[in-house]
This record gives structure tokens, sequence and C-alpha cells, in this order.
């Protein structure tokens, strides 16, 4: 595919802070990339040094061949679509989406055209008359789009658009966005913070952490071989424990060895190891090398999220059995369950489930400190 947009070696400081740390990354033609990541981890300056709203201290930003590091926003072939979809409330439906080619001086009957096709793209024909303030957030949404994609940009940049809308329509949203960038083979870059969004939309999902890119892949990739700590507690749930590569396809831990799918790594190497907790099979204590007792249980429906205290390690599982609370059980672990990482900064920072979040582990923290005293 066509680099449209490369991003060489940028960094960019607020106030002395570091907000991008040296990153690289190549878009594509027709692609769907979204760049992924928690507040502040630099995802929507990265986006805005793209739009021209922002400019890097150091590196370049190449779009199509040519530097634009000092092109403004409005002489680049690309457009913004905001979480705040800032629609003109006075006019109709029709005109918010005219506006732009009127801007241009096209003619009449071209901009009715176009104005007429985008609608029915974004599925918004029978609503050209309305006031977008009539609009629910969904609607007034795609509208927006359709402003953004009515002078067919190279480019069309999304900055968490779906955050202020409820859960079903922004399901329905994802699945409509994905159709749109397909329909127009326009790239769409998305900045997000929720992973299943990025999951069920993207070709390439970009992972960022305190200014860096930390794996870029599809979304198989990332979340079957997430490359670290950190992103493989960003993308869904992770069991990650400390381990050692005994030899190819051997590893320990837990205190037990375990055949694995994995190899290359040095004889009796340190590293972190990912068990998803869908992937663990619940079994009779007396068929299993690693038993626990069951401390909590949650039913979300499809499955059972159970919590296991295994020698004072909280195992997430995920199972469709029921299991009571308090239960004595085995878990067995095949080794396409097991996935071995190496050791990086975030090593010890994620994988148990005494909590659900940081913060309540902050919390707990100062708890225990204050008990101290």
């Amino acid at each position: 595919m066509e680099k449209i947009i490369e991003l060489k070696h940028i960094s960019k400081s607020f106030d002395g802070e570091t907000v991008l740390d040296d990153i690289s990354l190549d878009i594509h033609d027709n692609e769907f990339l979204t760049l992924l990541g928690p507040s502040g981890c630099g995802k929507t300056t990265t986006l805005r040094m793209i739009g021209g709203f922002e400019h890097p201290d150091q590196g370049d930003v190449v779009f199509m061949g040519k530097r634009i590091n000092d092109e403004p926003p409005h002489k680049r072939n690309v457009n913004t679509v905001f979480q705040k979809y800032a629609l003109f409330p006075h006019l109709s439906v029709f005109e918010n989406v005219a506006f732009p080619l009127r801007e241009r001086k096209v003619p009449k009957k071209e901009i009715e055209e176009k104005v007429n096709e985008m609608l029915k793209t974004v599925m918004m024909s029978a609503f050209a008359n309305r006031r977008v303030t009539s609009l629910s957030g969904g609607q007034q949404q795609r509208v927006a789009i359709a402003r953004a994609l009515i002078n067919h940009p190279k480019i069309l940049l999304l900055d968490e658009p779906l955050g202020a809308l409820d859960l079903k329509l922004r399901k329905d949203m994802q699945v409509e966005l994905k159709k749109i960038q397909k329909s127009t083979g326009i790239t769409f870059v998305f900045v997000t913070h929720d992973q299943e969004e990025a999951l069920s939309m993207s070709d390439t999902i970009v992972v960022m952490s305190e200014g860096k890119i930390q794996q870029i892949g599809t979304p198989t990739e990332i979340y079957n071989e997430p490359v670290n700590a950190f992103v493989a507690d960003f993308i869904g749930e992770s069991n990650i424990l400390d381990g050692v590569m005994l030899d190819d396809f051997r590893v320990k831990f837990a205190g037990h060895t375990f055949e694995c799918l994995d190899k290359g790594f040095a004889k009796n190497e340190p590293v972190d190891v990912v068990v998803r907790p869908e992937d663990v099979d619940v079994v009779d204590p007396a068929e299993a090398e690693l038993c626990g007792d069951v401390t909590s249980v949650t039913f979300l429906g499809v499955h059972n999220e159970l919590i296991v205290d295994i020698a004072g390690f909280k195992w997430m599982i995920q199972t469709t059995d029921f299991v009571a609370e308090g239960a004595h059980i085995g878990i067995k672990l095949d080794p396409d369950a097991i996935h071995i990482m190496k050791k990086s900064k975030y090593s010890g920072m994620f994988g148990d489930y005494s909590t659900f979040s940081d913060e309540a582990d902050e919390l707990a923290n100062v708890q225990d400190e204050e008990d101290a005293e």
C-alpha cells in the first residue's frame, strides 16, 4: 500500500514536559489506523501533528513525499472530526454538509449532487432539511463526518468521536464508521482510549504510552502477541506472571514447568508470561498442576468471571461453567494459552487481579502505610 503520511522521529514538549518522544509512524492509503492509549500518552498530539494544529519540536511530517511541518491545517488535504462536532446550529443538515463546497464556490448543481451522495453514504438522506439541533448525538456525528468527507480528503482524522454516545449507539457507529471508510477509500486515523473500539474497527493499531509507540500491528497481532506488559494489560484482560525461559518451548512460572510455543530466548532468561483469562480451563484439582481458591465470581452473561487465589497471585479466569465462590479448583494451561514476552520497564506493574485499577492499588498502598504508622 502507498504511504500517505510519514512521521519521522517526531518529538514534542509542552512547558518542559515531553509529550511525544522520538516517534516514527507510516500511514497508508485506504487504511483504518487507530492511535490507542490512556490519557496523556500522546495520541491526540500525534493526531494534531498530522492535522497541522501542532508542530513538532524535532522531526518531520511528510505527506505524499513532501515535508509539511509548517503548512497550516487548511492547506493540508486532511479533515478532522472532533468529539464536539462544531456543526452550524442555524443551518439544515444539507447546508451543514454543503458548507465546504459553497466556500469553494462549487456550482450549485454539483453541490446538490455531491451532498445528496454523501448524505446517502452516511444514511442521513431523510434528514436533509432538518435543523441539526433536532438530531440525536449519533445523527449529528454522521452529519459531521459527511461534512468532513465532502471534499474527499486523503485522510480523515477522528479524535475520540464516539466518546459522547451511549453504549449501543457507540457500537452501531463503530460498524458504520468502518463501512464508510471502506466505501469511500479514504484513510481514517482514529484516536481512542477504548480497546474494544480499536479491536473492532482497525486495520492497524498503534499502542502508545508515555509519549512512545509501544507496538504497531493488526488487532489480532496486538491481542495475541503483545510485546510487553503494558500492551498485554491495556489490550484486554491478562494474567501476567514472572517466569524463566528454561529452553525453547519450555518455561517455568508459578512454581511449575510448562510447554509453550515460544523460542529464541536465552537459556534461563527471566521473562514475563501472559495468560489470557479465556484461555484457562477449569478442571478438577486432582488433574491440575496449579490449584487455587475462588475468591469472587461475577456473572457477565456470556461467561462467569472468576478471581482465583493461586499461591497468593490473583488470577482472572473466564468460564462458561458455574463455579461457586470459595470453591477449590484446578486450572489447565495448553501450550498455545501461554505467551512469552521479554522483560521491560513495565514488568511487575500489571497482571495480578487483587484490584482492577491502578487507582485502587494506590489507595490500598496508602491505607497500608497508614495502618503501619
